[in-house]
């Protein structure tokens, strides 16, 4: 099995470097045959290259059956007025793999109720999954520009669906709620939106075909509020693209920490022991100002790899070794910056990564 691997930007380099390791322990342990290349993205490919996304290394990315990403960005390249900007390399390598479906669990682990801002009975059972529309939507729509108006600047963006595009992206989550408990929340806004009124046509009709999982339609500013007053009523949640990244932001303080939490982007739906083309990155960002101090946190990286190793590269039982090695990790008591409380002892990236593999080789 082929992975390209894409260190990218800030932190990516070192939770990649983290997750990379545990992925090779992981192929030895279970025969799993394993290619690894590495790639350009973000700014470090705009740096070496003029691109945010060099054309070799996006037909490298199609012709892999995974690929795993750091993060993009960074101060370096935050000029608004650049004519090349590192989010256009991921944007890019989203649509050009096709990976229209991004899954991002959400779930609380007992040990770190206290790292959360809520409170522990908010929190207590909580195991959601959004399913998050990728290459679609505000981000994508046409047009997108500055333009000088007769009061002076002025900005448009454009968001657009068809019904094609909603409708692949609520198969796959209603296809992962049969997995679970058979509940889906679809989220738009059509009470405003022409698009959202569109979404919420579809997810009915798509619904029909799914009469074992309950179905419900939430509007998304209650969506927001929900999360955080009643998170464990939730099962499966599918929604657009620009929703998607800001209630996922929000739900990530459930688990009390970006740094906690996977995510695969897929072209297809997930399916545990497939081999659907996916891309598998943290959730979270390139978080420049911890870069090269090694005190980020790599489970969110190495979390993506065991989904990989579900959906794409037919390793379950890796992904479940995985997961198993970072539960028994936390629980022990090993926490990184992020998820420590005051006077806790504190690891490094490295050494966070260290114990994951011993627990694996355990």
């Amino acid at each position: 099995m082929k992975v390209l691997v894409f260190p990218g930007d800030g932190i990516g380099p070192e939770v990649i470097a983290e997750a990379v390791g545990v992925l090779e322990l992981v192929a030895a342990r279970t025969g799993l045959a394993l290619e690894l290349e590495e790639g350009l993205i973000g700014g470090a490919a705009i740096d070496a290259t003029g691109s945010a996304l060099p054309a070799a290394d996006l037909a490298r990315a199609q012709a892999a059956d995974a690929v795993l990403l750091g993060a993009v960005g960074g101060p370096k390249w935050d000029d608004p007025r650049a004519a090349v900007r590192p989010e256009q390399g991921l944007l890019g390598l989203r649509r050009g793999l096709g990976v229209y479906a991004n899954v991002r669990p959400v779930w609380t682990v007992p040990a770190l109720v206290g790292a959360s801002p809520l409170r522990p009975e908010v929190l207590a059972g909580v195991d959601l999954v959004v399913v998050r529309e990728l290459t679609g939507g505000i981000y994508f729509g046409q047009p997108s520009e500055r333009r000088t108006g007769p009061r002076g600047r002025a900005a448009v963006d454009t968001c657009a669906y068809d019904e094609g595009e909603i409708a692949r992206l609520l198969d796959a989550a209603f296809a992962l709620a049969r997995q679970r408990r058979r509940k889906l929340t679809s989220v738009d806004k059509a009470n405003v939106l022409a698009t959202s009124r569109l979404w919420r046509e579809v997810a009915g009709e798509v619904a029909r075909r799914y009469p074992d999982v309950e179905h419900e339609n939430v509007l998304v500013d209650a969506m927001a509020m929900h999360l955080l007053r009643r998170p464990r009523d939730f099962d499966v949640i599918a929604t657009e693209n620009l929703f998607g990244d800001i209630l996922t932001d929000e739900a990530s303080m459930l688990a009390g920490s970006m740094g906690l939490l996977p995510s695969a982007s897929l072209a297809g739906a997930p399916v545990p022991g497939g081999r659907c083309r996916g891309l598998y990155e943290p959730i979270h960002g390139s978080a420049p100002d911890l870069a090269g101090e090694d005190r980020a946190n790599p489970l969110a990286a190495i979390l993506s790899v065991a989904l990989c190793c579900r959906w794409s590269l037919g390793c379950p039982e890796g992904a479940a070794a995985i997961e198993r090695a970072v539960s028994e990790v936390l629980a022990a008591g090993a926490r990184t910056a992020d998820l420590a409380a005051p006077g806790e002892p504190v690891l490094g990236c490295r050494a966070m990564g260290a114990l994951v593999r011993a627990r694996l080789e355990a």
